[in-house]
């Protein structure tokens, strides 16, 4: 069993950062893949970023590409995610994901994700 928390979350402007971060309980963080998610008010859940077990690659939904940033620092088992330029459109709940990986893969979909944490809070107004 894997415990996920997540912190970072805030209410912001538009144009500012925040950087999320997602602790996780166990001895072998280094082998989870890991994911962010996002889900807005009356929408589903939307793939956001996501990195392998070593961190040597990375993939991004394309509506968060070149402004947001996923990484991870297996010592001190965490997974961040820093947010620049947000903007309104990224109001949501931002969950964290991970899942055990035999070989350093992405996983982009929620179905392919079995730990989750329990989301934080993000809003940008404009």
């Amino acid at each position: 069993q894997v415990q996920l928390v997540e912190s970072g979350g805030g209410l912001v402007q538009a144009g500012d950062s925040l950087r999320l971060s997602c602790a996780a309980s166990g001895r072998t963080f280094s082998t989870y893949a890991m994911g962010w998610f996002r889900q807005a008010p009356g929408k589903e859940r939307e793939f956001v970023a996501a990195i392998s077990r070593t961190g040597l690659s990375t993939s991004y939904a394309d509506s968060v590409k070149g402004r947001f940033t996923i990484s991870r620092d297996n010592a001190k088992n965490t997974v961040y995610l820093q947010m620049n330029t947000l903007k309104p459109e990224d109001t949501a709940v931002y969950y964290c994901a991970c899942r055990s990986s035999g070989y350093d893969y992405l996983f982009l979909t929620t179905g392919a994700y079995n730990y989750w944490g329990q989301g934080t809070q993000v809003t940008v107004s404009s």
